[in-house]
């Protein structure tokens, strides 16, 4: 029996080791390929756990193939375990069965001596073979072996069991970990996911372009209803807030070095002076005094001068004056010439500005450490005008803008005139620098309206909008202190009261067409325009004669033009389908001298795109010369005389500049015409030929509608005779054939 035994327990021992060794095997490859392919991707720790374990599962799973196919030898090693068991069991109970015979032996008397004597020695050796047994180290190891292969055989069995569950993870229920008072601030700030739903990502905050990184607050003039105001918005935000409410005009907005104060130039007392305002405590200082025309504030980098244009002795030219009053004005600049629009460097030692001096528009530099010598040309070019320098403020170098090949543009000019400028890729105007110098903010006009564009200067990048502003927004200038905050909360100041400029009363007449309103007192061959615009240019009318000081527009050249009867043909050079006839149009007198000097009216050339436009400035009254009314001139005017004075290259260029700049003060008539809805428009193609196609007398208020519909406004079709428009036939299209005769 013992023989058998050790058979079976040899055979267990030699299945349990290859067991043991098959699982090693197994569970050491599979753990080296999950870690090999987690290391190899992007799952991470979760995605390592996950390969170990699937790894192990496919492990188990060929090692219970393996027992499978040596079920036999299994089932053997099982049954011997369990016939050893059975073995154990038998030899305790006969042990303990002879333990309990001699008892009774003993207890009854010796009844057979030899008998006894001879069970006692089979019992005594039957005790020893059984002691020897049960104390064998073998055996013992036997049956460490055998609990290990059945704890083994049902971890294997629950590992299985569990990694081939296919519900396993559907429908689990999560851990519950319990939070204090601290952690309840996560469930509160991290938005939870919706059972079955994908979890939502968190939005971030849009980062700023890198323009615009640099932040603080952007200053800049609005006009609205016929006056000006200065507006202000927080680089990186859409709200602009309004900074000044007078109901005159207020414009040329400056930073102070420190972004807590603004200088700006307002007619609020009557006459065009030097103001500064207070963003903290909301108080206005007037800086000069008189009734010269002040304007163009700029700061010096101390913060205790300002410089600016004043016209005196019927000439412009710039000054300096500290705001304690602690000195009067100084004259900067002495030229014949006008010398406006300063800009004082960052160092302190320079002004920057614009002058005709000679004999073109270019911006020129003057140095506090030699007043003996002549401020410098850095431009120097005869065919572009610049205006509105900017210093960059590493001190070095300029920008500035100039109407170039029927564009407005920026420059920046290095300081050293043997540089060439260079021209930013962005069309614009009235340039301004960032307050870290690596941006230029500007002006743009398109279709879609004015903007405040930034723009990246000497590294890479594209142009950004900041704000859309009113049409013909200007002077942006860029400090890098934010706006306060009591200023913001409280939306600005206040919008001052003002009345529409104009109400249109219109009226149709019996055939739905619109009548003729009247222009009374107004002398014209018919005064008279459409109901729908007389209403507009009346009030033109009145207040051009409060800014000029007489009725300016009480004689026109023309007005109405009547189709039915024709009373008026065009000459040569005007427009058949003329916007007089639509009662949209008014001319004022051409015929007023304008080869006198000064001149009544001055006309000023601007070529935007490929239409030559201009811009007409009226002399105000001689008793309004002091400056009570309009402002100097700092665009030379277009001299239309000098065609028949025997120049013969002002006679094929249709004129020339003037060579002197007109002396007094003038007002903007295109632009005052402009707030009540009258624009100019464009000289015809022949005009250096024909003077009657120049016009620059001419204003019109085409409400967006082109010629052929404002006329259906006075007349009907079978009036308008020729002037309606007949189809074009379309050619008919031709079909090439494909190559190839696919």
């Amino acid at each position: 029996m013992l023989l058998r035994a050790y058979r079976l327990t040899d055979r267990l021992g030699l299945v349990l080791l290859k067991t043991s060794a098959a699982l090693a095997h197994y569970t050491l490859n599979g753990a080296s390929s999950a870690v090999n392919l987690a290391g190899a991707g992007a799952g991470g720790v979760l995605g390592t756990l996950w390969g170990v374990v699937s790894t192990l599962g496919g492990g188990i799973w060929r090692l219970l193939r393996w027992l499978l196919r040596n079920l036999w030898n299994v089932l053997v090693a099982i049954g011997g375990v369990i016939f050893g068991v059975l073995a154990l069991i038998s030899r305790l109970f006969l042990r303990a069965t002879g333990q309990a015979a001699r008892t009774v032996a003993t207890s009854a008397g010796a009844v057979n001596a030899n008998a006894m004597a001879r069970r006692a020695a089979r019992s005594e050796a039957q005790a020893e073979i059984d002691t020897v047994v049960v104390e064998d180290p073998l055996r013992r190891q036997n049956r460490a072996l055998s609990g290990l292969t059945a704890a083994l055989l049902f971890v294997l069995i629950g590992v299985v069991l569990w990694a081939t569950n296919p519900t396993r993870g559907v429908g689990s229920v999560p851990e519950v970990v319990s939070l204090n008072s601290a952690d309840t601030n996560l469930l509160n700030d991290t938005p939870q996911p919706t059972a079955g739903a994908l979890p939502t990502t968190i939005p971030t905050a849009t980062p700023l372009p890198e323009v615009l990184e640099v932040r603080g607050s952007l200053a800049y003039v609005v006009r609205d209803r016929g006056q000006t105001d200065i507006w202000a918005v927080n680089v990186g935000t859409r709200t602009p807030l309004r900074l000044t409410n007078s109901s005159a005009d207020d414009r040329d907005p400056a930073w102070s070095p420190d972004g807590r104060r603004l200088a700006f130039a307002s007619r609020r007392d009557g006459n065009w002076d030097i103001y500064i305002y207070d963003l903290n405590t909301g108080e206005t200082t007037r800086v000069t005094y008189g009734l010269e025309f002040q304007g163009k504030p700029t700061w010096s980098p101390d913060g205790l001068w300002l410089a600016y244009e004043s016209y005196q002795g019927s000439n412009l030219d710039i000054y300096a004056l500290p705001i304690d009053f602690s000195q009067p004005p100084v004259r900067l600049t002495d030229s014949p010439a006008p010398d406006f629009a300063p800009a004082w460097s960052p160092d302190g030692r320079r002004i920057a500005f614009v002058s005709w001096r000679d004999g073109n528009q270019d911006v020129y530099v003057y140095d506090f450490d030699t007043p003996g010598n002549p401020p410098v040309n850095i431009t120097n070019t005869p065919t572009r005008y610049e205006d509105v320098p900017a210093w960059n403020p590493d001190g070095e170098t300029l920008a500035y803008s100039a109407l170039d090949e029927g564009l407005y543009k920026v420059f920046v000019q290095p300081v050293d005139p043997g540089v060439p400028a260079q021209v930013q890729p962005n069309s614009g105007r009235m340039p301004a620098w960032s307050p870290d110098g690596g941006s230029l903010v500007f002006v743009s006009d398109s279709i879609e309206g004015t903007q405040l564009i930034a723009s990246p200067f000497a590294l890479g990048g594209s142009a950004t909008l900041i704000v859309p502003v009113p049409f013909g927004a200007t002077t942006p200038v860029w400090t890098g202190t934010p706006l306060p905050a009591a200023l913001v909360n409280q939306g600005g100041v206040s919008a001052p009261a003002l009345d529409d400029l104009y109400i249109e009363q219109e009226a149709r007449n019996t055939q739905n067409l619109y009548n003729l309103g009247p222009l009374p007192g107004v002398d014209a061959p018919v005064p008279y325009l459409s109901d729908r615009v007389n209403d507009s240019f009346n009030a033109l009318r009145e207040a051009a004669a409060r800014h000029i000081g007489y009725d300016f527009l009480g004689r026109l050249e023309d007005a109405l033009w009547s189709l039915i009867p024709q009373q008026r043909l065009p000459q040569p050079g005007e427009e058949i389908r003329n916007w007089h006839y639509t009662g949209r149009a008014f001319a004022f007198n051409r015929r007023l001298p304008l080869g006198g000097f000064p001149a009544p009216v001055e006309i000023v050339r601007e070529d935007i795109g490929i239409y030559t436009y201009w811009r007409i400035y009226v002399r105000v009254t001689d008793d309004a010369q002091s400056g009570e009314l309009g402002e100097p001139l700092r665009h030379m005017p277009w001299d239309f005389a000098s065609r028949a004075q025997g120049d013969v290259q002002a006679y094929d260029e249709g004129g020339r500049l003037r060579v002197t700049m007109p002396e007094g003060y003038y007002i903007d008539l295109t632009q005052l015409a402009a707030d009540y809805g009258w624009e100019r428009i464009p000289a015809g193609a022949d005009w250096r030929a024909n003077i009657n196609a120049a016009n620059y007398w001419i204003f019109v208020k085409n409400d967006d509608m082109d010629w052929y519909h404002a006329m259906l406004e006075l007349y009907s079709e079978s009036q308008l005779g020729g002037f309606v428009p007949t189809a074009t036939p379309l050619p008919t299209p031709i079909i090439t054939p494909t190559q190839g005769g696919g």
